[in-house]
């Protein structure tokens, strides 16, 4: 090995850590935003990430905890399952080594995921409820967790022999079940024993009921693709379908009692830290957990809105595959729609639960507007069923 696990974990923790500080000066005031609901379905509690980039499996995970809820018809929230995210993250990191090595290390190898993944894993392994797999941290910090998972992957990678030993996945899952505990083979629900596969049945998910979406120009409609990201790093496909498509499958989705997997960028300004989402083009970077990296410390005003609602800017075809093509837009988190609400003018919010705990004006909850959704969308998963008929025509799925 060219370079020890220690040195480059000590290495990449720092660098992990070295975001960009907060603009620092007086900002202008928040606006007074009043929301009224107009639609919204059931959700789980909100949970916190912390410092660890897993909203794509804290995000699908309260999504398939609403399918649940929907699938079996639980009406009393003392009756809400609640899956495992260190789970997921383990099988994920597994699988993650397994192809790094295979493919020489051109794939990407961070903390971040699509909501794929973690169907993945539900459809190959299945799933535990928290109590049976809670980790090992209240709080998820996972630097040290990646810098050495990625610098033991790269060590294997770069070995200079022809072949490989039969350990080095043996040692490499070891490590991963250091950080975050071993994954159960069987364990006790509600009176009953369980593997994660039969607990998975038992909840009534079906991974392969599930279809993901997307929009851009580069890729024809109605055929499938994979999103051409870093994170996507198992090289899932998503179906391409025009923009005013996508919306239509978001509300139609919503106001038919489901929610939905979402895929977007909160690196924009207009994602205010008490829970607005509005299209202000300015960029916003901080450090420290998830959430300060998007949107600041508490006591701190990074708000950029004026007091009065701002005006927002229009979105089209073009204009977001500008930002697609640029940079501008990226997949930097992972979130779950699940209910509509508009503001004092008539404007349109997608209803958002967050993984950053209960933070902000509404309490982990996050309103997003339509020009947000629309601009700053990178790709949502959907039950079938949610699907609006003709569109589910148009790409033949039954």
């Amino acid at each position: 090995m060219k370079r020890t696990v220690l040195v480059a974990a000590a290495f990449l923790t720092a660098a992990s850590m070295a975001f960009g500080q907060p603009a620092k000066g007086p900002q202008p005031a928040e606006p007074d935003y009043q929301f009224t609901v107009v639609k919204e379905n059931p959700v789980t509690p909100v949970k916190n990430q912390y410092r660890s980039g897993t909203c794509w499996c804290f995000s699908t995970l309260g999504f398939l905890e609403s399918e649940a809820i929907r699938i079996k018809g639980i009406k009393d929230p003392a009756a809400y399952p609640d899956f495992s995210e260190m789970f997921v993250v383990s099988h994920s990191y597994k699988d993650r080594a397994v192809k790094y090595v295979r493919v020489d290390g051109n794939i990407g190898f961070s903390a971040g995921s699509e909501c794929g993944d973690v169907l993945h894993v539900a459809a190959d392994y299945g799933l535990v409820p928290q109590a049976a797999m809670p980790g090992l941290q209240e709080l998820p910090v996972h630097g040290e967790l990646d810098a050495t998972t990625k610098a033991f992957v790269d060590a294997i990678v770069e070995n200079p022999n022809k072949s490989l030993s039969p350990y080095w996945k043996n040692a490499f899952n070891a490590l991963v079940d250091a950080y975050l505990g071993e994954v159960p083979q069987t364990f006790e629900y509600e009176g009953k024993t369980y593997t994660p596969q039969s607990f998975r049945d038992e909840m009534g998910i079906v991974p392969s009921d599930y279809v993901s979406l997307m929009s851009v120009t580069n890729v024809p409609y109605y055929t499938e693709a994979p999103l051409e990201v870093a994170d996507n790093w198992r090289w899932d496909t998503a179906w391409n379908v025009t923009l005013d498509e996508l919306m239509d499958v978001l509300y139609h989705s919503v106001e038919k009692g489901f929610t939905v997997a979402w895929g977007t960028d909160v690196s924009e300004k207009g994602f205010t830290r008490n829970g607005v989402g509005v299209l202000i083009d300015e960029k916003a970077a901080t450090s420290g957990s998830d959430q300060e990296r998007w949107v600041g410390k508490e006591g701190e005003k990074k708000d950029v809105a004026p007091a009065v609602l701002p005006k927002e800017l229009e979105v089209t075809t073009e204009s977001r595959q500008l930002g697609y093509d640029n940079k501008a837009t990226t997949d930097d988190h992972g979130m779950q729609i699940y209910g509509i609400a508009t503001d004092q003018n008539g404007t349109k919010y997608f209803m958002v639960k967050n993984s950053w705990g209960e933070t902000g004006k509404y309490k982990g909850i996050w309103y997003c507007s339509d020009s947000f959704v629309r601009a700053k969308t990178m790709e949502i998963t959907v039950h079938k069923d949610a699907l609006p008929k003709d569109l589910k025509k148009k790409l033949g799925i039954k």
